[in-house]
């Protein structure tokens, strides 16, 4: 529950549900004002001016002291597994200048401060403050105390593995939201939540399973949405050094530090194939990380790469390896699109060049650990672009990890290329769009003919909920509660 904890979608979604931001971001992640009117860049710095008779959910101001505070806290929370830190880029000082006036000071100009604002609900600070650097402890925040925020509901209570309750925050500045009360229920298993939804124990579920997707259109009492979504399904392998866990065969070697092993492993995925057959057709083949026009995408690389099996196993050959080798490839159950499956096809493709291949699939959370011990030298995830555009993925994904920078917060492949990283990184002070995304494009383009890690597919989000209920669909597929009304 901690906003500032762990950057993955589930925990997204509810803090954007109980804190809004100075930006917020509208179903396709266009910005728009949200507890700031308006804002302005003057070289290196950034005035936001907030709106006025902004309450909390206990009835406290807003402030621009609360801005300062939160803004602070995030680099002090400790042990994130994926920081947001990233979204805080060249930024050197916030000062808040009047109550309702915030000035940002960053290093360079930098034309993302206002986008990754989207990404940093605010936090009161009278009610986060505490003894610890960061405040209120995350253990604190997980049980409520001091998880105060200025979104449309407000919490009221959680039961770990059970169920989450908000309830609408009466001193919301915005249209009320539509429902009194919500719960959310932690349902891992797709076949569980579509048995939910059609018992009428839940209104709405998100990632019905694919097969069932033709008889929940046909359902009258149903509605479903589809929509395409930015989130890439990839696989990351370990590029650190010689030990890796999870790979024998190769006499002590690691084979992912090749770039010629890395190339087989790609050639050997069928991506048509895949989201034809294992994703049903709920998906688009990737051939890089965010999909093509999205801003700072090649042009490039639109279309996935075909197959090649045989000139796979001519790489792996010409690399030392002709018998192939074994590999165990990590993967959660549960957390994407029919994740396990995919793992599973994977796995087969690679067998078939020689690439002995299991798979090591485990609940959400023990995965995330796993991955974040560094416990797989080849691991399938997924990453939504919550800003939008190509440096929030590269920066997170691929960039050399630099924890004081908020470098690399989720590169656990520990991939490392100096000419990417600067391209990537030196974009942040390109105010030119145009400059800006064509020196992302070219960083993707280097990224992807080095094999950096595997993009799979992007996932298009599926959401099914009784008759009754409207409810417009996310590109970062988040499911928000306030997005949902009842239909006319």
């Amino acid at each position: 529950m901690d906003p500032q904890y762990h950057a993955l979608t589930p925990n997204i979604q509810l803090s954007q549900t109980l804190f809004d931001a100075m930006v917020c971001a509208d179903p396709d992640l266009v910005p728009k004002p949200c507890l700031a009117q308006s804002w302005t860049a003057s070289g290196n710095t950034w005035t936001f001016k907030l709106r006025p008779g902004v309450k909390f959910s206990d009835g406290s101001p807003f402030t621009s002291a609360d801005v300062v505070f939160t803004l602070d806290r995030v680099g002090k929370v400790p042990n994130s597994p994926s920081s947001y830190k990233v979204y805080l880029q060249k930024v050197e000082k916030v000062e808040a200048v009047d109550p309702l006036t915030v000035r940002i000071t960053t290093s360079v100009p930098y034309p993302l401060l206002p986008t990754n604002m989207a990404s940093l609900p605010i936090l009161s600070a009278k009610a986060a403050s505490g003894p610890a650097p960061e405040g209120k402890t995350t253990t604190e925040l997980n049980a409520g105390n001091g998880l105060v925020g200025a979104g449309p509901y407000k919490f009221v209570s959680w039961k770990r593995g059970s169920e989450i309750i908000f309830e609408r925050n009466p001193h919301y500045w915005g249209p009320a939201p539509a429902w009194d009360r919500v719960i959310y229920r932690p349902i891992s298993n797709p076949a569980a939540r579509v048995a939910a939804l059609l018992a009428g124990d839940v209104d709405m579920v998100e990632d019905p399973p694919t097969d069932d997707l033709e008889r929940l259109q046909k359902d009258p009492k149903l509605t479903v949405v589809t929509k395409a979504s930015n989130r890439i399904i990839y696989v990351a392998l370990d590029q650190n050094g010689e030990q890796t866990p999870g790979i024998q065969g190769t006499n002590g070697k690691n084979p992912l530090l090749d770039k010629r092993v890395r190339e087989a492993l790609s050639l050997a995925i069928d991506r048509a194939a895949l989201v034809s057959r294992t994703m049903s057709g709920i998906g688009t083949p990737a051939a890089q990380l965010l999909p093509y026009p999205m801003f700072g995408a090649s042009k490039n690389l639109v279309t996935a790469v075909k197959a090649d099996p045989e000139r796979a196993k001519a790489l792996l050959k010409e690399a030392g390896y002709p018998n192939g080798f074994t590999l165990v490839l990590g993967t959660p159950n549960g957390r994407y699109i029919n994740d396990s499956k995919v793992a599973q096809t994977i796995a087969a493709m690679w067998t078939r060049i020689g690439v002995k291949t299991t798979i090591d699939a485990n609940a959400p959370a023990v995965f995330f650990k796993n991955r974040d011990s560094y416990a797989y030298s080849a691991y399938l995830a997924g990453w939504g672009t919550s800003t939008g555009e190509m440096s929030n993925t590269l920066l997170s994904l691929l960039v050399t990890p630099n924890k004081e920078k908020g470098l690399g917060t989720t590169n656990r492949s520990r991939y490392s290329n100096p000419e990417m990283d600067k391209l990537v990184v030196d974009s942040g002070g390109i105010m030119d769009d145009a400059q800006r995304a064509a020196a992302l494009a070219k960083a993707s383009e280097l990224a992807m003919a080095d094999f950096a890690m595997l993009p799979i597919h992007f996932e298009h989000s599926v959401w099914a909920m009784k008759k009754g209920i409207n409810f417009q669909g996310r590109a970062d597929q988040q499911t928000m509660v306030q997005y949902a009304t009842p239909s006319k």
